[in-house]
Formats: structure tokens, sequence, C-alpha cells
């Protein structure tokens, strides 16, 4: 618990904010509904705690943004660092806060492909490869977010979570067109192996 010095209104706060970045593991990658576990665990668990956020996915990598009680952010970081799903997490932020930016969601996920590519300030964060940032630019991804997300909830444009993405999927999708010629050196060599295997045997 900290304080907020004001010599006519002190007010103590207890609110926080927890910011990581993390790489998606095989055996996040295994399960098309890894998204949709998370998000559904998470939405159940966080209005418990009172904890609002946004996860994002995208080419392998997460980030998310959630905000509460420094207590409920801690026992959330520590499920964070046993969860089999993603690894190599990285905190960008640990730190108290005022107000909370996503307050009206308890989780709201997304995938960057859908609609990052319309949006200027964004493109230049592409492809999304959150380690490679400057140290201040997960700041001006999350402002843009929270941006965004104001403006679809002022419409009543907002995507009900959970919503349904397949992990797999969306990561295949990039990875398949980035890197054809390796799968196919993959697929060739495998099919050489076998080949080879065959001919031993008879």
């Amino acid at each position: 618990m900290s304080t907020i010095n004001d010599s006519t209104n002190p007010v103590t706060t207890d609110l926080c904010q927890l910011v990581y970045i993390s790489r998606i593991t095989s055996t996040g990658l295994s399960s098309p509904s890894t998204l949709n576990d998370i998000s559904e665990t998470a939405v159940e668990r966080n209005k418990i705690d009172n904890v609002t956020g946004i996860l994002c996915y995208g080419n392998g990598y997460f980030l998310q943004c959630v905000e509460g009680s420094e207590q409920a952010l801690t026992n959330l970081k520590n499920r964070l660092l046993v969860d089999d799903r993603h690894k190599e997490l990285k905190i960008l932020d640990f730190s108290e806060i005022t107000k909370r930016r996503f307050a009206g969601w308890s989780l709201r996920s997304i995938t960057l492909e859908r609609w990052m590519t319309k949006e200027p300030e964004l493109k230049k964060l592409m492809p999304f490869k959150p380690y490679e940032w400057d140290s201040n630019e997960w700041q001006k991804f999350l402002d843009i977010l929270q941006g965004y997300y104001e403006e679809q909830t002022r419409t009543g444009n907002v995507d009900t979570p959970p919503v349904k993405y397949s992990t797999l999927g969306v990561t295949l999708s990039k990875v398949v067109g980035q890197h054809q010629a390796f799968f196919l050196i993959q697929t060739i060599l495998g099919l050489m192996i076998v080949a080879t295997l065959l001919w031993l045997l008879l």
C-alpha cells in the first residue's frame, strides 16, 4: 500500500500495472484453443480479483497488460512463471498507477493481424516482435491499443471476450508465409530419410 502525496487531500492507493512479454511454447502452439483457454480462465479469475487488462498475441509472441492490486498481480505473476504455454517471460513494468487503462475489460484478447495494418502508428511496430522494441515502444503500443478500444467501446463495436482464435492457425499462417523455403527443405529431407529407411528395409 502506498500514498500519493497531496497535502490537502492525501489518497491511499493500491493499484498497480503489470506488463510483460513472452514467447509461445510448443505446448501452447500444439493446442488450437490456447488463446481461448487463457481468456476464459482469466476472465473468471480476474473478475474475482478485480483485475482488468488486455492480452495480445501475434507472430508467436504474447504481450499482456494487467491492472489490479499489488497482491493480485503478484499472484498472477507467480502463476505466469509456471505456465508451460509460454517461455522467456520478460517483465516490462510492474509499478503503481493512478487509474486503469482498461477498466471495462476483465480480459480482452486480440490477435495483431486483424486491424493493425490499417493503423499508421502501429505499422511502424510491425512485424510484431516486442523483444526487439526500444525501451519505450511498448508504452506507445499500449497507448494506441487503449485509444482504439476506447473508440470501439464508445461505438459499441467491441468483441465479446473470449475471442475465438486458433493460436496454431494464427501462428502457422505467419510462420509458413515467412519460412516457406525452410519448410520445403525440411519436407524434402524428411522424404529422403523415409525413402532411405524403406530402401534399407527392403
